[in-house]
């Protein structure tokens, strides 16, 4: 059976001040339903921009990527957006939460604007908060939360339209070493119930250590398990 997801040969290079930057280079990986792996290098290896390819918010310079044995960048503009709406979830290190709405309401809000029943996604979303451990702060605005709390959030409202996979990136980064343990437990907790495939960029080599997989970009290049 093919992988899930299956990226051969990326490649990604930027033009700074008239001369190519690669980011970049050659990068193979495959990932099977369920596969949680984390991805860790230092800052500059190209691990967002690794993400932010794989999940179509920017395209390669040469390279493919196929999910589902369908090449993604073979797909028009249109396409490629209802592939990020209806397949991937995304949780950055910014929680990018809508200080004005609650916690149920920022996790209700992918569904809604995808017009999908409301009485169906008000409880999907309190079944997810629930799951990671906020079913008492629903009503709470992200200023009326912690940071590891909005993170939480941040991880409900990517999972809320039933993603096939998950790219996070420093979901712990801007929280302290205890906070990013309860938000790290949350990923693997939700990895094993919503068996959702998952690939984790991290600076935090103790997290790292406990998944399953890892993966190490060092000058662009992927140098294999870390």
């Amino acid at each position: 059976m093919a992988p899930m997801l299956e990226v051969r040969d990326l490649a990604k290079t930027y033009e700074m001040d008239g001369k190519p930057l690669e980011v970049l280079k050659d990068v193979s990986l495959s990932l099977d339903e369920g596969d949680l792996v984390a991805l860790v290098g230092k800052s500059g290896s190209g691990k967002s921009t690794f993400l932010h390819v794989v999940g179509t918010l920017d395209s390669p310079t040469a390279g493919r990527v196929f999910f589902g044995g369908v090449d993604l960048f073979s797909r028009s503009e249109s396409e490629l957006a209802r592939f990020r709406n209806d397949t991937v979830g995304f949780v950055f290190q910014s929680h990018h939460l809508l200080p004005e709405f609650t916690a149920l309401e920022n996790v209700m809000m992918p569904a809604l604007i995808r017009r999908a029943s409301r009485s169906a996604t008000e409880s999907r979303a309190r079944e997810l908060l629930k799951a990671v451990g906020l079913g008492d702060r629903l009503p709470h605005r992200p200023t009326e939360l912690s940071g590891g709390e909005q993170q939480r959030v941040a991880i409900a409202r990517a999972l809320v339209l039933r993603p096939n996979l998950l790219l996070a990136d420093e979901p712990t980064g801007n929280l302290d070493e205890a906070t990013g343990e309860e938000v790290f437990q949350v990923l693997l907790e939700l990895n094993r119930t919503e068996n959702i495939s998952a690939i984790v960029v991290t600076h935090s080599e103790r997290l790292s250590a406990r998944m399953p997989r890892r993966m190490r970009l060092a000058g662009g290049r992927l140098v294999g398990e870390a």
